[in-house]
């Protein structure tokens, strides 16, 4: 059965509007939140920088059924895995078993702000193939000593450990993360713009790399980032905190400001035509429908900017999420 899935964009929106967009979200009828996890946002005059996992849990208080999802946190600096373990099974318990672990290798305005150095994609990789094991392992209830390259623990268990079992998707956007989510994750994320370029990157390399292993096939969450917007003038006022996530440089960037900078650098039409438009529930629908077609999602997250957030999460409840769940069931 395919589920849909509301972003929540800690660098937009301060926790407690973080909170009420997830409980309205779950009134209009989404399976499943997905909620950021950022130390920077990607600008710094129109942003918001809230600890996520505090949020999480009071996401997880006041919803009831709706299932919840980091997208993502990175489990390899600011965090050592097996914290990142305990925090997981801490908000399987506080929701009820609704808590799903969604990690990534990251980005530098995350890591380099904290003294963090940043390495290329080689080390980060290898740090990930450590952490999963350590998380995995950790959540299963093993009382682990663990001697890797990166990282080492001693004895360490979880004495809240979770009361079901924590899935664990990783973030990828090419065929080596692709690779290890296969071999190592319960699922993969992935943010499609083209369904025929992820399937070849992303999806197919998870999937083939996971039967190689003798595993099941991954669960897969996809996402894809659109406005709703009736001009381009609304368009630019709901996509201001987020102008930064396309500008030069992103993954390497520490400061928001340089980040802003570079963004409005850049032709305004520049960046707005690097994200999908809609002005109808029928262009929200037909936007993702085809993340349920060649892609064959288990997970369509509806990651979406307006400038009147709180309606459009009225409108995705009424309008669309009914329509896609009729498109799925055909």
């Amino acid at each position: 059965m395919k589920r849909f899935a509301y972003f929540c964009g800690h660098e937009q929106w301060h926790p407690e509007q973080v909170v009420r967009h997830a409980v309205l979200a779950e009134e209009a009828g989404f399976d499943m939140l997905v909620v950021s996890e950022h130390f920077h946002p990607w600008v710094d005059d129109a942003s918001a920088s809230g600890f996520s996992f505090s949020t999480l849990g009071a996401v997880a208080e006041a919803t009831e059924r709706i299932e919840i999802t980091t997208g993502v946190t990175t489990p390899l600096w600011r965090f050592h895995p097996a914290i990142v373990a305990q925090a997981a099974a801490t908000l399987n318990r506080l929701s009820g078993g609704r808590f799903n672990l969604g990690v990534g290798t990251g980005e530098n305005i995350n890591e380099g702000p904290l003294g963090y150095h940043f390495p290329k994609y080689a080390e980060r990789a290898a740090r990930m193939s450590e952490a999963l094991d350590i998380m995995r392992r950790l959540l299963e209830g093993e009382k682990l000593s663990y001697s890797g390259e990166y990282y080492t623990t001693d004895r360490a268990k979880l004495y809240s450990p979770p009361v079901s079992r924590v899935p664990i998707l990783l973030a990828a956007g090419g065929p080596k993360t692709a690779g290890l989510a296969g071999r190592k994750a319960d699922g993969i994320i992935v943010s499609v713009k083209d369904p025929a370029v992820a399937l070849e990157r992303v999806i197919d390399p998870a999937r083939e790399s996971a039967a190689e292993a003798g595993r099941p096939r991954p669960l897969l969450l996809t996402s894809r980032w659109s406005i709703m917007a009736g001009n381009d003038d609304e368009a630019w006022e709901a996509l201001y905190s987020w102008r930064g996530l396309r500008a030069p440089g992103r993954l390497q960037a520490v400061d928001p400001m340089t980040l802003r900078k570079r963004a409005d650098d850049l032709p305004r039409e520049e960046i707005l035509g690097r994200y999908a438009r809609a002005t109808s529930a029928e262009d929200i629908v037909d936007l993702y429908l085809p993340l349920l077609g060649s892609i064959d999602a288990d997970i369509v997250t509806i990651q979406m900017a307006s400038v009147d957030q709180e309606g459009l999460i009225d409108l995705l409840g009424r309008e669309v999420l009914p329509a896609l769940r009729e498109a799925a069931a055909g």
